[in-house]
């Protein structure tokens, strides 16, 4: 008896599933960079949403004295016009975080659009993609953000928009390499063959297989957005006052250096722990989820 050939099914693509993700989150709890990453973070998020519901004064109350020292009822003393520096700082984290998520989205965004596109339809258009990231790429970042910045006029929303243009290229090329090794394993071209469309493909099977390198990427360049956002604000192109942001403290205080260093020490603190806390969490996220790094370890 013959049977009818019939074409095979495109094998499953190589994603997490939902006990495989359990799996490398354990791997990262075991992991000490990574939970030190992870505990900085958590208690950033719960500072910024809960900072305010237990630190009740007004950032931009000018109830207390003039540049007090930190201790009592200010622990982190006051700035020049007597306004609370740990309620300062409390709501500096929020900008920060904001800044940070929103512009990482934006990149993200355009990263994926771009990076996939490009690898996926190559040709022409990956090669004038491309060419468009060289450029970009070859104008620093900060001078690039500092440019957009200025056309658009200063202001926490147009810095956001800022930053996230300046890291689409970077974006861009990540997730393009690792869509083009995506593309040549063969459940791509089964997928094809068995006319799956372009969408389909880039979503289903291409998409799907990069979210380990993009989630490494959007917690390392969440770091470097708010250590932008902070240089965007110390030039006067970020947040605008009365609202603080941790970038505008420290320009604010380089008046009272000499006489009142906490107005300096404590926003550059936040922003140094907050950094090398999400680079910490970026290398853990990368052990685990990169199959090169899990097999030399």
């Amino acid at each position: 008896m013959t049977t009818t050939d019939q074409p095979a099914a495109a094998p499953a693509p190589a994603t997490f599933t939902a006990p495989q993700w359990i799996a490398r989150l354990d791997e990262l709890r075991r992991n000490p960079l990574g939970m030190v990453g992870a505990v900085i973070l958590v208690i950033t998020v719960l500072c910024a949403v809960a900072g305010p519901l237990l630190w009740r004064i007004e950032y931009s109350a000018q109830d207390a004295g003039r540049l007090l020292a930190p201790g009592g009822a200010n622990p982190m003393g006051t700035d020049q016009l007597g306004r609370d520096v740990l309620s300062r700082v409390i709501h500096g984290a929020q900008v920060s975080l904001q800044v940070g998520a929103v512009s990482v989205a934006i990149a993200l965004v355009g990263g994926l659009v771009i990076g996939i596109s490009s690898a996926y339809f190559s040709g022409v258009l990956d090669l004038i993609l491309m060419r468009i990231t060289d450029i970009m790429f070859a104008v620093p970042g900060l001078v690039l953000a500092i440019l957009i910045a200025g056309l658009l006029g200063p202001s926490r929303t147009n810095a956001m928009i800022a930053i996230g243009i300046v890291y689409i290229p970077a974006f861009a090329r990540v997730i393009r390499g690792s869509a083009l090794s995506v593309m040549a394993l063969p459940f791509v071209e089964a997928a094809r063959a068995l006319g799956v469309s372009h969408l389909g493909i880039m979503t289903r099977h291409v998409l799907r297989n990069v979210l380990g390198p993009v989630i490494v990427l959007c917690t390392i360049y969440l770091s470097s957005a708010i250590l932008t956002e902070a240089a965007l604000s110390f030039l006067g192109l970020g947040t605008q006052p009365p609202e603080p942001s941790w970038g505008s403290m420290l320009k604010d205080s380089m008046t009272y250096m000499q006489i009142a260093p906490w107005l300096a020490v404590f926003p550059g603190a936040a922003i140094m722990l907050v950094v090398l806390g999400l680079n910490f969490l970026g290398d853990g996220l990368r052990d685990v989820l990169d199959p090169r790094m899990r097999d030399a370890n």
